[in-house]
């Protein structure tokens, strides 16, 4: 089989297949899907979207994934950062849940697919080097928080307002806990207790999916959900019925305002296209109604928060009124008194004057039976420069993720990883599962160490694990309508938490505390910034580059001197002697380039000021690895002005290659070929033989 065919299809590496090999990878797909069925709900919600789109990212690009892809034991499919990361790009731009929420959500996974198949394709995976390991982990943990604490809500039953700052949505959360529904949370330390207790046990059991069954099952039979949706009229309150229909017009102000937002910037982009001055003062002037809607809609999600959480906290009590007319009354004015066995119903939504009651918890609720249908992505092309950076981000750290997964793994298994095969795995994937309304997609690290722990030999195993998924949405759908949202969080909760590390920041600080405190700085950016949180990220991309900058520019340089166990170390740092005060040996440790030639002048000037006497400065270039123009032209005009006051430059220990450029540029004539020493000890040596005579 040609090498070329093989590239084109990855997939043909797969055959032939002994029946063991297919037995074994039958057995790993099962086991998998058992894993990715509860996860792939609780993520979706977690990306802003019903469960059942969690069912419909784990079907077409699993498979497409493992086709495609360079690691035979990488399971793709939702994974908790990117589904965080989806919903907070796109929450400014949509109402979680709503149908353009949903379009978003696949046409952001287009996006993403794209980036992902251009690099690979492009062959840039190297890219994903400008994450720095302290930029990574600090990032990594503060969305692990944020992902994990963004549950809390649901595992207390209340609910978690989302505005444009996560930490005070949190502290919201946190004075609920007051209000927390009792049933809830044993809901979910019960389901933590049985997936942990598994875990340390039965490690080889799905404990995922057996509290799953388990919580639904006990679920139904308890009657946990208790719904009603009656007439605003029938809450016997006229402020809290005042409150209903302001919390009504609030949302649907927040609709409208979204909408009229993205069609002003779509219409100004569309102006601008037009190009000419003309047109941009045209868009500008079409932007200009923006500046106060945007103030309008701000107002608006802050005085939606407040009316969610007062009505949340509401105490309701359904009794009849006089005439027999069932309505529900606040604790101090139920008709008769208050019975005290009687449930308490609290707010959960209004819509068209209907209020959503619940006395009881949260479910999953109704989940459409069938499989996705296949149709092109809707594309808000307004938002598509908005959604950009967010769609870089993810591309970078799913790819960061898959990979960093597949390299684990392949140092058991020996598979040799090509990052950019992968890259292009990838990209399908989200490319082909937007047109099954999947949303953003990548390698998980828990389903592919089950894999590899099941000795899954082939992706046959992930096809398999899709299949299941498959005969989900078929017939099983109906049997998780029960499933209570806290143990869906909880299964989250446990995901991330376990991503949390905290030594490579201990030892990154005791080797490069520079790149610490850049991993710190974007610890608490992310936090700050979130739900914003790829922003977090690009400031740690940022300060990690200007950070190399800095280092590049200002490489290291000193003058030398020996150490009492011969070797030459810099005389300020070590408090050493001068070796003569006729001659200076310089240590430069970085390429001579455009970037540090001012930098490079300015050591040898400082060397030529210090010590008076010199006649000659050395410069041990062992660490230059590369020179330019600049570099060159840099060589030149520094030995000119020394020679000017009867200094000499000279060089030892240059590379080959430096060599070679300073010979085709004149600069080894100029100063003379005896100015340049194959290493740092015969230089000095005949340096002080040169000058063992001198006062």
């Amino acid at each position: 089989m040609s090498p070329l065919v093989v590239r084109l299809l990855p997939f043909l590496r797969w055959f032939p297949m002994s029946r063991t090999g297919i037995r074994t990878d039958v057995v790993a797909g099962v086991t998998v899907a058992l894993v990715l069925v509860p996860q792939s709900m609780a993520y979706a919600q977690l990306a802003g979207l019903p469960v059942v789109y969690g069912l419909y990212a784990s079907f077409v690009p699993v498979i497409i994934a493992s086709l495609w892809g360079s690691s035979s034991q990488l399971h793709t499919g939702p994974v908790a950062m990117l589904s965080l990361m989806s919903a907070a790009a796109l929450i400014p731009f949509a109402t979680p849940g709503s149908a353009t929420f949903i379009e978003l959500s696949v046409m952001l996974a287009l996006m993403v697919g794209i980036l992902r198949l251009l690099l690979g394709a492009l062959s840039l995976g190297a890219i994903v080097n400008l994450l720095s390991s302290p930029v990574i982990v600090g990032f990594t943990n503060a969305a692990a928080l944020i992902i994990g604490l963004s549950q809390l809500s649901k595992v207390i039953g209340v609910p978690f307002p989302r505005t444009e700052s996560y930490l005070a949505d949190l502290w919201r959360v946190v004075m609920q806990v007051p209000q927390a529904h009792l049933l809830t949370v044993l809901f979910a330390v019960g389901a933590w207790l049985l997936i942990a207790g598994l875990r340390r046990v039965r490690p080889n059991l799905p404990g995922v999916l057996i509290a799953v069954v388990a919580a639904t099952a006990l679920s139904a039979l308890i009657g946990f959900e208790k719904t009603v949706t009656v007439d605003v009229e029938q809450i016997r309150d006229g402020e809290k019925v005042e409150s209903l229909r302001a919390f009504q017009e609030s949302r649907d102000r927040i609709k409208l305002i979204t909408s009229e937002l993205a069609t002003i910037s779509q219409q100004a982009k569309a102006t601008e296209s037009e190009g000419g001055l003309d047109a941009i003062a045209t868009a500008a002037a079409l932007r200009a109604p923006a500046v106060p809607l945007e103030y309008e809609l701000d107002r608006a999600k802050r005085s939606l928060t407040r009316l969610q959480i007062e009505l949340h906290a509401l105490a309701l009590y359904a009794a009849a009124d006089a005439d027999g007319d069932m309505g529900y009354y606040l604790a101090d004015n139920v008709p008769g008194g208050r019975d005290s066995d009687a449930p308490r119903w609290h707010f959960v939504s209004v819509d068209d004057g209907r209020v959503t009651l619940s006395a009881g918890g949260s479910v999953v609720g109704e989940i459409p039976q069938g499989l996705p249908s296949l149709q092109v992505p809707v594309l808000h092309w307004d938002l598509v420069w908005a959604l950009l950076p967010a769609a870089i981000v993810m591309a970078l750290i799913g790819f960061m993720e898959a990979t960093s997964i597949s390299k684990a793994i392949a140092t058991k298994t020996g598979d040799r990883v090509d990052t950019n095969r992968e890259l292009i795995g990838q990209g399908l994937a989200n490319i082909a599962g937007s047109f099954f309304n999947a949303f953003t997609v990548s390698g998980s690290f828990s389903r592919s160490a089950v894999a590899a722990r099941m000795g899954a030999q082939t992706g046959l195993f992930a096809i398999i694990s899709a299949l299941a998924v498959v005969l989900v949405l078929l017939f099983f759908t109906r049997y998780l309508y029960h499933l209570p949202q806290a143990v869906l969080a909880v299964i989250v909760m446990m995901a991330v938490f376990g991503l949390i590390r905290v030594r490579p920041l201990v030892q990154a600080w005791r080797t490069d505390r520079v790149g610490a405190i850049i991993g710190i700085v974007t610890f608490i950016a992310t936090l700050v910034m979130a739900p914003a949180i790829a922003n977090g990220i690009l400031l740690g991309i940022a300060l990690t580059v200007l950070h190399f900058l800095i280092r590049t520019m200002r490489p290291r340089a000193d003058i030398v001197a020996r150490k009492p166990d011969g070797t030459l170390g810099g005389i300020r740092a070590n408090r050493l002697q001068p070796l003569s005060e006729h001659f200076v040996p310089v240590r430069f440790d970085g390429s001579l380039t455009f970037i540090n030639v001012a930098y490079f002048e300015d050591i040898i000037l400082e060397a030529n000021a210090d010590f008076p006497k010199a006649k000659a400065i050395l410069v041990i270039g062992s660490g230059i690895n590369d020179i330019d123009a600049s570099g060159e032209e840099k060589i030149r005009e520094v030995a000119e002005r020394l020679r000017k006051v009867g200094v000499r430059l000279m060089f030892s220990g240059l590379k080959h290659q430096v060599r070679r450029i300073l010979q085709k540029g004149g600069v080894c004539d100029e100063l003379g070929r005896d100015a340049f020493y194959s290493d740092k000890e015969t230089a000095l040596r005949a340096l002080q033989s040169t000058f063992a005579g001198a006062r």
